[in-house]
């Protein structure tokens, strides 16, 4: 079973690291998901699934803050600078190694590309750093892409529609506040606009009212089968 860090002493942790040199960190945001998600949607949803993971690796508390660029005006959302977000992960990484750890997974429920791309940079930084670690960074809607395209009945589903909403219903169903209506944001792109809102004004990309906690649970499958298989490559070879 994975071993949680919050919960255990340190001899249990001395004991564990005979076990494994594997950890992984769960990283999430405060970030608005329509008018029928939590705001801690992108944390909740990997904490959870890791805790049906059968595999004797280190979990770290998450990262409960991200980078959210799109979804930065919306109520509730609190964002990290990229800056910030290099730090703690830099720091948090070689603390880590000097406690023993080698293998790193950094599981983002957050799939934004400013954030994932500064998980991405320190993971580049820290393989140069040190000859004997390993990082992955894994974005399971990233991916999963085609898995789970397979899964929605919603075309170009994303942001707080019906993958995630069914993922919410399955992991924690007293969360969901009702539904939000189907929409899709419409930025001018490639501009980068100051009024967020005047595009995407419900902070909903898909169409939740297709969710259910079944679909939710094919995708629980899917995202554990895929995480074992990055933690396979990781400690290859030790």
């Amino acid at each position: 079973m994975a071993i949680f860090l919050e919960e255990i002493t340190m001899e249990e942790f001395k004991e564990a690291l005979t076990r494994t040199r594997t950890m992984i960190l769960p990283f999430g945001t405060v970030e608005e998901h329509g008018r029928h998600l939590p705001l801690s949607t992108d944390t909740l949803i990997p904490v959870e699934i890791l805790r049906r993971l059968k595999r004797d690796v280190f979990v770290a508390p998450p990262l409960h803050y991200g980078v959210c660029t799109s979804t930065r005006q919306h109520p509730g959302t609190i964002t990290l600078s990229p800056e910030t977000l290099r730090r703690f992960t830099r720091d948090i990484l070689r603390e880590a190694y000097r406690k023993g750890l080698r293998c790193f997974l950094l599981l983002s429920g957050h799939g934004g590309g400013l954030h994932i791309s500064c998980l991405k940079e320190v993971a580049e930084e820290l393989v140069e750093e040190f000859e004997d670690i390993r990082v992955a960074v894994v974005s399971p809607y990233e991916m999963l892409s085609r898995e789970l395209a397979e899964i929605a009945e919603t075309e170009n589903d994303s942001h707080a529609g019906e993958i995630e909403t069914s993922l919410v219903l399955a992991l924690r169903p007293m969360l969901v506040k009702g539904s939000s209506e189907e929409e899709y944001p419409s930025f001018p792109k490639p501009l980068v606009v100051r009024e967020k809102l005047r595009y995407w004004p419900g902070g909903v990309w898909g169409n939740p009212a297709k969710a259910s906690a079944e679909k939710g649970e094919r995708v629980i499958e899917i995202v554990l089968r895929k995480v074992e298989e990055v933690l396979d490559l990781l400690e290859g070879g030790w």
